[in-house]
């Protein structure tokens, strides 16, 4: 059986075109191509589940000579094409003449199988050594650290349980880091909020899916903290009522 080029099984994984119907049926019957197929599509699946990803630093350059090292391990490991058969007797045939290592290059094919491990290892490991950096764990070099405006120490305010606590911080790209723990639950949900505390006007800047646990908002970037500089952060129930509920959980006054 004659399987199916690798590189048409690439642009298959990649949805670059539609099986035609020899192709599908072949697929079907043949095991080895609707492997490689399954195993093309779950390394493309990985490239496009990075593509909402960006600014990420590059991979340190130990990370490349790495996979190049491995790729350079793996071309001079012996294969099937530099073996002879036996002739009749158990009597290993060599040949009267050398063979060079420009006939041993020609002579030598990755399969497909190789190309794709090679490929989907060399993808995992940057993908972890990118990780690391955007973390700061494990890299030659911490990544660097967003600039902090603004920061507050969040208490329970009110009749709230002392052991509710939070922390928040303004970050140079107009967002508010929120860290909380131990919020009472609450029928409804938590609502965060930028009070001024001298005239108690506010606005919302956005909700927490959870008593315990970090979030991201976005903060209108023509805000004066400076005027709105208590963040607030209230029990509120699902009554279509867009105004403060009166029943603050945390608060903390922003310094900076």
């Amino acid at each position: 059986m004659q399987h199916l080029d690798h590189d048409r099984l690439v642009f298959l994984a990649l949805g670059e075109s539609e099986a035609a119907d020899g192709e599908s049926t072949h697929l079907v019957d043949c095991g080895h191509c609707r492997g490689e197929l399954e195993t093309l599509q779950h390394v493309a699946g990985l490239g496009a589940g990075t593509q909402g990803l960006t600014d990420l630093p590059d991979p340190p350059e130990h990370v490349w000579q790495g996979i190049v090292a491995e790729i350079r391990a793996a071309e001079e490991l012996p294969t099937l094409a530099d073996r002879r058969p036996p002739r009749s007797g158990g009597q290993v045939a060599v040949e009267d003449r050398p063979v060079t290592t420009a006939r041993r290059r020609r002579g030598r094919r990755w399969p497909g199988w190789a190309t794709t491990a090679v490929t989907a290892t060399a993808a995992a490991v940057i993908g972890v050594a990118g990780t690391a950096a955007v973390l700061g764990t494990g890299g030659d070099e911490p990544a660097p650290q967003p600039t902090v405006l603004a920061s507050a120490p969040l208490a329970a305010f009110g009749s709230t349980p002392k052991d509710a606590s939070g922390d928040a911080r303004v970050l140079g790209d107009n967002q508010l880091h929120l860290h909380v723990a131990n919020l009472p639950n609450v029928p409804g949900y938590y609502e965060v909020w930028l009070i001024d505390p001298k005239t108690m006007e506010m606005f919302s800047v956005g909700t927490l899916s959870d008593g315990s646990g970090d979030a991201l908002l976005p903060i209108p970037p023509n805000v004066d903290l400076r005027t709105y500089s208590v963040v607030d952060i209230s029990a509120e129930q699902y009554d279509n009522n867009t105004r403060h509920s009166g029943d603050s959980l945390l608060r903390g006054t922003l310094t900076g």
